[in-house]
């Protein structure tokens, strides 16, 4: 069959992220045997040309539109930004009769909800390079679709999504030239390829959209396998590589055993990474330095004890601080992370934040006042007990929790801690 896949994303956020996600999806379907073509959206001033121009090239049966972002996460003012995916559809119903299928990360939260928004075909919720093709092999044979793992239909019909196998028992395709790079990203020097070693989090924070996405299990590929992939990009020509994994350093065996196989192959590249600020020994961090990681992003959150707990963090206050004199003591650059008005958010608790990570001297710092409101996540079930959301709230359009009596002075209190520190970001 003739497949052509759409990345819708067009908002660059914190930096240009390249669609992995549908680069995986390509990969596969194209080892099993169909044609492909992909096309990135993200810098198009005009969505017209570039869908017009691969409707002509791809004539396809069957099109496929990954959905990256829902709104911004800002609570003063979000962006919804499903809005502009919606004319994305509209095009491609102008432009073709194909079946419109959604996925992607943003999709799979919400994936009832968002299929009726945007009014596509029908989606496929988590991981989509098996379900994709399975689909596939059905339409081409006019057989049944209902009993697709993760296939979501209009009127709420679905099927459970398979997150719990092991992502290297399914030997999927690694994406190589099936990554879509807009022509003005070719050689930048801010550009980082996104690179993914395993898929799911057990770490149940109380706030966190993944296990929607990717499962409670994690899966891995061989670090033989995945370092295989980063040789390939690297003989391609390209050295900067970001690890979107969801958390580096979980397991850290298999962190330590990546790290090995970079150099072991003498790979000459640079890397960034997201770490949990727990089980980071001075090993892990020294391998992690040897091997090119030269920034890692620390989610810790909170310097309240209190709020540690309540959101769930399965660390306190004094291991992220040496997790991060770690990877400081190594030369790997800090991002700290905080995320202010949480349930039991308090003055108190607040000051203990900022006076925390003001102590671990991170190179930079990220400050969220405000949580978005995700389903099916204990945060969810807590705004519902307390009266802020309807339990029947798809929460598609952006919901936050913060907690009572923030509201009139945490953003002041930010913004005086902010003033004289530029490498704070709100």
């Amino acid at each position: 069959m003739n497949v052509l896949l759409i990345a819708a994303n067009t908002e660059q956020l914190n930096m240009p992220v390249l669609p992995l996600g549908l680069a995986w999806v390509a990969a596969s379907t194209e080892a099993a045997g169909h044609t492909v073509q992909t096309v990135n959206l993200m810098t198009a001033a005009d969505i017209r040309p570039p869908l017009a121009a691969a409707m002509a090239d791809t004539a396809p049966d069957v099109i496929g539109v990954s959905v990256r972002n829902i709104d911004d996460q800002v609570m003063d003012a979000p962006r919804f930004l499903l809005a502009s995916v919606r004319p994305v559809i509209a095009e491609c119903r102008r432009l073709s009769s194909a079946p419109i299928v959604l996925g992607g990360p943003g999709y799979s939260i919400f994936p009832d909800s968002a299929l009726l928004y945007l009014g596509a075909d029908m989606g496929i919720a988590g991981d989509g390079e098996t379900a994709f093709i399975t689909l596939l092999d059905r339409m081409e044979k006019n057989a049944p679709i209902d009993d697709v793992a993760g296939l979501h239909l209009p009127g709420g019909r679905s099927r459970p999504a398979e997150l719990n196998r092991r992502l290297g028992d399914l030997a999927l395709p690694m994406p190589g030239h099936h990554l879509p790079f807009p022509p003005e990203m070719v050689g930048h020097a801010d550009l980082w390829v996104p690179f993914q070693t395993r898929r799911g989090c057990p770490m149940d924070c109380t706030y966190c959209s993944t296990a929607a996405i990717e499962g409670r299990l994690v899966r891995k590929i061989p670090p033989e396998r995945a370092v295989d992939g980063l040789e390939q990009f690297a003989a391609a020509g390209f050295s900067q590589f970001f690890f979107v994994d969801n958390t580096f350093n979980l397991p850290p065996r298999y962190a330590e055993a990546l790290c090995d196989e970079i150099l072991r192959r003498g790979l000459s590249i640079r890397w960034r990474c997201i770490v949990y600020p727990s089980l980071v020994n001075d090993r892990l961090a020294g391998k992690m330095a040897e091997a090119g990681c030269t920034d890692a992003s620390l989610g810790c959150e909170s310097g309240a004890p209190a709020i540690l707990k309540q959101l769930n963090k399965r660390f306190g206050p004094e291991t992220a601080a040496a997790v991060s004199a770690r990877l400081q003591h190594h030369g790997i650059q800090r991002m700290g992370f905080l995320l202010l008005g949480g349930p039991g958010e308090t003055r108190e608790t607040v000051l203990q934040s900022l006076e925390f990570m003001d102590a671990l001297e991170t190179e930079a710092v990220k400050i969220t006042m405000g949580i978005r409101i995700y389903p099916k996540t204990e945060l969810a079930r807590i705004a519902v007990r307390e009266g802020r959301i309807a339990p029947g709230d798809s929460l598609l359009h952006p919901r936050f929790y913060l907690s009572p009596g923030l509201d009139d002075w945490l953003g002041d209190i930010v913004g005086e801690w902010m003033a004289d520190r530029p490498h704070w970001m709100g």
